[in-house]
């Protein structure tokens, strides 16, 4: 369902949504462009993107596959991977650091309002919770998953051999493709639902 069936259905429904999922994914983004920058590669900082501010991390199809199916995207954050001395290493660490910090973000939200909350919230507060925590699970689990352009894909070519990286470089250009085909035939989400699940445990067992 996309946000366009929510915005004019439930406007308030719509709010609650998309703007934890908007800053979910630029929190995402800077994560990637900040751990580049401090293993010396400066291209997002030059490029004004090491921000919260979401208007420079929008993408206008990817904000527009938002409203009508539901998923979208945001513009990635130049990362220039030559300017960082251990290549193999600057793409784990760069490629992970989005995923990890959406877990972190996560891991945050269930701690100050799940764990040491009290009263635990309710109501519109409780709606927002739940979806900044759902959010940034769905957005980790997902990037987890090896096929370009998501971030595992680019994790598992720092740590793969030679003819691994190659195959997964010339897949990259359909690799949107794959992936909406794969989420409109339903067998993303059975995946996306058992990695979001072992992250949550993991979540539950640090803070509980």
């Amino acid at each position: 369902m996309g946000l366009l069936y929510l915005l004019l259905n439930n406007p308030l429904a719509f709010v609650l949504t998309a703007v934890p999922f908007l800053y979910s994914v630029v929190i995402h983004e800077v994560a990637h462009g900040w751990v580049a920058y401090k293993m010396g590669d400066p291209t997002a900082k030059w490029l004004g993107r090491l921000t919260l501010n979401p208007l420079k991390h929008l993408d206008p199809i990817g904000t527009l596959m938002l409203f009508l199916v539901g998923f979208g995207w945001a513009k990635p954050v130049p990362i220039n991977i030559n300017n960082i001395a251990n290549k193999r290493m600057g793409l784990i660490f760069v490629s992970s650091a989005g995923i990890l910090a959406n877990i972190l973000f996560a891991t945050i939200v269930a701690l100050v309002f799940y764990r040491l909350s009290s009263p635990a919230p309710s109501g519109i507060l409780k709606h927002i919770v739940d979806n900044v925590f759902r959010i940034n699970i769905v957005l980790a689990a997902l990037n987890l998953i090896p096929i370009p352009p998501l971030d595992g894909s680019k994790i598992l070519m720092g740590i793969a051999p030679r003819e691994t990286q190659y195959f997964l470089a010339r897949l990259e250009p359909y690799g949107f493709f794959i992936i909406i085909g794969l989420l409109y035939l339903g067998v993303l989400d059975p995946l996306i639902s058992f990695i979001g699940s072992a992250i949550v445990t993991l979540i539950k067992t640090l803070i509980f």
